[in-house]
């Protein structure tokens, strides 16, 4: 068995996979966000990657298909697919638990749980990652992306960005 071969395994693309950065969001990665769905290894080593973006617009899909290409192609792999999916539809749901914190702790307000799969049009409560006050008001539906909403504290004054639940 060559060194190639050994490192195209299920697990070692998935492990490089988690080094992936969210292109909007570094401390992040692909598979934190669960956009990555599926890993698939060919017989003859091509390998093909599955993700489902945050959003069908994003304007960062062709970065995170060419970052995931290149981490694949790191490995050593013959050929790389990736291929986005638009089913079943991304959902906040599927972020990592830790990522949540790391989020929180940069600044971004992590997303409640989801309700029935659809996106909310009245924002949950939320809580300033800064200060957890819930003494915040939302200033922008509309964030620097499409996922987020802007928001301010009243209790520490700070600006934030905070996840819209989908």
């Amino acid at each position: 068995m060559t060194a190639i071969q050994f490192q195209l395994t299920p697990q070692a693309i998935w492990a490089a996979l988690d080094t992936v950065p969210d292109p909007e969001i570094p401390v992040v990665s692909v598979t934190d966000m669960g956009m990555v769905r599926d890993v698939q290894i060919g017989e003859d080593g091509a390998v093909t990657v599955t993700f489902t973006p945050t959003f069908s617009g994003c304007p960062a899909l062709h970065v995170i298909r060419d970052s995931i290409g290149q981490a694949v192609r790191d490995l050593g792999a013959s050929a790389v697919e990736v291929k986005s999916t638009l089913t079943p539809p991304w959902t906040t749901d599927w972020i990592k638990e830790d990522a949540r914190e790391r989020l929180r702790q940069y600044g971004i307000a992590p997303p409640a749980p989801a309700e029935d799969g659809l996106i909310q049009l009245q924002a949950d409560a939320t809580r300033c990652p800064r200060c957890a006050s819930f003494d915040v008001r939302m200033t922008g539906s509309f964030g620097p992306t499409l996922c987020k909403r802007l928001y301010v504290c009243d209790s520490c004054k700070e600006p934030f960005e905070g996840f819209k639940s989908v």
